[in-house]
């Protein structure tokens, strides 16, 4: 009987792997670190391609002043081989960020994980997320309460034989520090290229900083699901608050 009930959970397990496999894919993600003024914010995401089973990792690096990518930035790989390792592809990657993690000294300045809400989280809104800037007890300070908005918008040239209509985002603060707020920190008029085709968003976390001298920085983590060859795939957007005026 054990030997048929260890078979038994065999079957269920590849069964389930088999599913998983079929499934689009949600890119994991790696906060790398700030600068030690927090005008640059870098993160990795990485993962396995649905589909073509070809790892990947796209290192990004965020001006959180001008949100915008820094020169020469995002770093890009996806490796064409199946029986690549993500290890290596990520390796690959590091090796390229090198230099500006080292000019910026992010190692140093890992900044704080304020809030994290991927979706392996069931009982979390996708699109409303509450949290506070100072990771202490007591707690200190009021909430920061960011709100997500989904439109439909005109495909991209990309897109449009794939879908009729893709999904744009707005972003906005509901709660700054306890205090009410309707500003907003992002808002689409077009979608990008490289977002491929997207269907949905999710507030997927949120980093904040606080450097010697100035105001904390806040970053928006922002989940963009989009049309994939098995499913819908998952990545990732960081969306930088100016301090409050």
């Amino acid at each position: 009987m054990r030997f048929l009930g260890g078979f038994a959970a065999g079957l269920l397990a590849s069964a389930l792997f088999a599913h998983a496999a079929s499934a689009g894919d949600i890119a994991s993600f790696q906060p790398i670190g700030f600068s030690a003024d927090g005008g640059v914010f870098a993160f990795e995401e990485y993962g396995v391609q649905d589909g073509s089973g070809f790892p990947y990792s796209n290192i990004f690096f965020i001006d959180t002043r001008k949100d915008a990518f820094l020169p020469g930035t995002p770093i890009r790989l996806r490796i064409d081989e199946e029986n690549m390792s993500l290890a290596e592809v990520r390796a690959q990657t590091a090796a390229k960020a090198a230099p500006l993690v080292r000019k910026f000294d992010l190692g140093a300045n890992p900044g704080l994980m304020a809030a994290f809400n991927p979706v392996t989280e069931t009982e979390s809104a996708a699109h409303r997320l509450t949290y506070r800037q100072y990771a202490v007890e007591p707690s200190v300070g009021g909430d920061f309460t960011l709100a997500l908005d989904e439109f439909p918008l005109a495909p991209s040239a990309q897109c449009k034989d794939v879908t009729p209509q893709s999904t744009g985002f707005r972003l906005a603060f509901q709660t700054e520090d306890g205090k009410a707020s309707d500003r907003v920190l992002h808002a689409d008029t077009t979608i990008p290229d490289s977002r491929k085709c997207p269907t949905g968003y999710r507030i997927g976390g949120a980093m904040v900083y606080h450097p010697v001298e100035g105001q904390p920085v806040h970053v928006a983590l922002v989940q963009v699901l989009s049309f994939g060859f098995e499913g819908r795939d998952g990545r990732w957007i960081a969306v930088p608050a100016p301090a409050m005026p």
